[in-house]
């Protein structure tokens, strides 16, 4: 809820959360003016380790994509727009969240 409520602070209009198919989720859809943003939101209490937003690996970026397609026949009017992966990480305690937004984490077609 966080992550959503700073990304729509940020300009994004939340279309659907914790988009579900077999073997896969997106944390956030969202709109960003004419684009479709799918979000991948990783959390990290304490960043001494890997960084949240570092954790989005090949595979797991192959499910996203996966589960992309599937929303996007769901929904063709949205699949018309220009399509973006982002990547929100986020990090601390609940009362002092650090968020680092990286807009096009990576890229796939569609």
């Amino acid at each position: 809820a966080a992550a959503a409520q700073w990304l729509e602070r940020r300009g994004l209009t939340i279309l659907e959360r914790n988009f579900t198919i077999r073997g896969g989720e997106i944390d956030l859809i969202a709109r960003d003016a004419a684009s479709v943003v799918f979000v991948e939101v990783r959390y990290r209490r304490d960043p001494a380790g890997m960084r949240a937003i570092d954790s989005v690996g090949p595979r797991k970026q192959r499910l996203l994509l996966r589960c992309a397609q599937t929303w996007l026949a769901q929904h063709p009017g949205e699949a018309r727009r220009p399509v973006r992966f982002d990547v929100l990480g986020v990090e601390g305690e609940r009362d002092a969240l650090c968020f680092e937004w990286i807009r096009n984490a990576f890229c796939a077609d569609v």
